[in-house]
């Protein structure tokens, strides 16, 4: 009865979520791939506002290595610190086919996120602009009990989507067999994040890649981002099929930037889950150095600031 006992003891310890917590995994070969990609994707969108993106797809920056993409538009609503950047493209056979978004960041994010309208305000899902005004909420759905959101990221969301939905809507249905990827970095992660949970709710199938994304909520719209993207719950990896393709959101964090904590937990902000942590310094990264997280807050990740020793 006692081996009985202990044996069943044992069995519950290693279902907890300390002892899930022991194991490392690592990302596979095709995700590691799908992240390089996007990280020299959304490096692109640096272009705009600046030196530019042109048709068919050409700048200064890495568009070269990029022959099977095709510029749709880009777009720049100002140079405020709440406006956005960034461009729409299309990726044709023989790469993989996919509406491509990308957000561009800003140069000075740390100073911009304390700048930026910190103050949270009510989440609430807008109709679409061509239906309504963009004050309206839209009534038909999903409610999001008690989500609060960054006032600057919503206002800099609100200013992109007259912009960017209607372009999508219209290349849904002309390219249907294309996947849809939105890809953001620092403040372009967090508009990529507004306008993903936007497009989930709107059901549209879409994969969300962001690059050092601050918290842009509360952690009730965390929880919410979590069930929307099917993020798993809140303390262990989303569930992945061995390619890693079950991840519709991956917030890919890098130790020592200070961004994914950002605004401050203390003023009610909190990541969602889907974290993907790169815990060497240097880059360029090996897929060794990119790990997944357990939920929102792994200690072994940024919000530990990959502790030494912390992945064995």
């Amino acid at each position: 009865m006692a081996s009985i006992l202990f044996s069943l003891l044992l069995y519950i310890c290693l279902l907890s979520p300390a002892a899930a917590q022991s194991k490392t995994k690592h990302v596979s070969n095709e995700l590691f791939n799908s992240l390089e990609e996007l990280s020299r994707i959304v490096d692109i969108s640096y272009c705009v506002g600046t030196t530019g993106v042109h048709q068919p797809f050409q700048c200064l920056s890495r568009c070269i290595e990029f022959p099977d993409l095709e510029l749709v538009t880009t777009w720049n609503t100002g140079l405020l610190l709440s406006d956005s950047c960034g461009y729409i493209a299309l990726s044709h056979s023989p790469s993989i086919k996919q509406i491509i978004l990308a957000f561009r960041g800003t140069y000075s994010i740390t100073n911009t996120i304390i700048d930026l309208s910190a103050y949270p305000q009510a989440y609430i899902p807008y109709p679409d602009p061509e239906e309504n005004s963009t004050t309206t909420p839209n009534p038909t759905s999903p409610h999001c009990e008690n989500c609060t959101v960054h006032a600057g990221f919503m206002r800099s969301w609100l200013e992109t989507r007259p912009i960017i939905l209607p372009q999508i809507s219209i290349l849904r249905q002309k390219y249907p067999d294309y996947a849809i990827t939105l890809v953001g970095h620092s403040l372009g992660g967090a508009v990529a994040a507004l306008a993903g949970l936007e497009m989930r709710l709107k059901g549209w199938d879409v994969t969300v890649t962001t690059f050092g994304e601050p918290m842009i909520g509360n952690g009730a719209l965390a929880a919410f981002i979590d069930e929307q993207f099917r993020l798993g719950d809140g303390i262990s990896i989303p569930p992945l099929d061995p390619l890693d393709r079950g991840m519709r959101f991956r917030r890919v964090t890098h130790v020592g930037d200070p961004v994914p904590m950002l605004p401050l937990a203390e003023w009610g902000y909190r990541p969602h889950a889907g974290e993907v942590f790169i815990m060497r310094e240097g880059l360029p990264p090996r897929r060794e150095d990119v790990v997944h997280c357990f939920g929102a807050e792994d200690p072994r990740c940024i919000a530990g600031e990959g502790v030494e020793g912390g992945f064995g």
